[in-house]
């Protein structure tokens, strides 16, 4: 009787073990969030210090043109707020935005024209409001969030351990990746740096408002510096004419219309644009353009399936 009892008492004991843990490892994978930390918010307090002269008005500056872009000068109507908008561009006293399509190396290319009257308004967001892995969403959804006016994705941080993460002021990966890292400043400014030469903490300090580590690095100095290649992909990247004046790209792709871009035709096509500085960003099936409420471009997932991919985080403008 006794030797029953103990029999029975281990049998339970190892049930509830091992019950326990199954349970753990099911929680780990599809609940649990590794290396999670809350959106601490928006460090703005680097923008205190810049001056507001010469970037407290958008620039008159003519949007790019080219004659392969598609459509006319989009008409806006004033919403109530004030603000003029259309299905292809958005302007107030502080954002300027238009997007236009075109056709290149057989493949549609979406370029959104972003002017701002200061780098604040360029932000960031994680999928949830969370940073960590294992944490996703649909670049649509994370924008709709946020009331974002415009969105891409970004740079999938959370599918790597490590590559600086500086989002809206704020450090939450000081870890470095073999990657270059793209900063944009508070001043407005853009600028790619090597994350062998410089810390994490030590690019918070010089007034970066926000840094990705994906690339490559795509121009620099006006100059295209990717060599020639033959992977072709849906691609997204950013790029910068002049202060707070950015160029975001997305260009479809694995679709019957657009096999994709290859990375030095994104770079060749992103100097026409004259871009001083431009960097790719995540690509393939997390590449997504979202204005006004819609997905401007055509997101593949899975393969060749229509639909977004979710992804850790996006860039977006409100």
């Amino acid at each position: 009787m006794k030797k029953t009892n103990k029999d029975l008492i281990w049998k339970i004991g190892f049930g509830a073990v091992l019950a326990v843990g199954t349970l753990y490892l099911v929680l780990d994978t599809f609940v649990l969030r590794k290396d999670v930390k809350d959106d601490a918010g928006m460090n703005t307090s680097i923008f205190e210090t810049e001056s507001t002269s010469g970037s407290s008005q958008i620039s008159d500056e003519s949007q790019i043109s080219d004659e392969s872009q598609i459509g006319d000068d989009p008409v806006m109507t004033e919403d109530s707020s004030g603000n003029f908008i259309s299905d292809t561009a958005y302007k107030d006293e502080n954002i300027d935005i238009i997007i236009n399509e075109y056709e290149e190396y057989d493949n549609k290319i979406y370029v959104a024209d972003v002017k701002l009257s200061s780098a604040q308004y360029m932000k960031t967001a994680f999928a949830e409001d969370k940073y960590g892995q294992n944490i996703k969403d649909k670049t649509s959804n994370i924008a709709r969030d946020h009331d974002a006016i415009f969105a891409v994705n970004g740079d999938y941080y959370g599918a790597r351990e490590a590559g600086y993460v500086i989002r809206n002021g704020v450090l939450y990966r000081d870890v470095a990746g073999e990657k270059e890292v793209l900063c944009i400043y508070a001043d407005g400014e853009l600028g790619i740096i090597d994350p062998d030469e410089k810390g994490a903490q030590e690019l918070i300090d010089e007034g970066v408002w926000h840094a990705w580590s994906f690339g490559p690095a795509l121009i620099r100095d006006s100059e295209v510096v990717v060599k020639e290649d033959k992977t072709k992909n849906p691609r997204t990247a950013i790029g910068i004419v002049d202060k707070c004046h950015y160029i975001f790209v997305v260009a479809d792709g694995r679709t019957n219309e657009s096999e994709g871009l290859t990375i030095h035709e994104l770079a060749e096509f992103m100097n026409k644009l004259n871009v001083k500085t431009a960097y790719n960003l995540d690509g393939g099936g997390s590449s997504s353009m979202y204005f006004n409420g819609r997905v401007v471009n055509v997101p593949t997932s899975d393969g060749d399936k229509i639909k977004e991919r979710k992804v850790s985080d996006i860039i977006y403008v409100n």
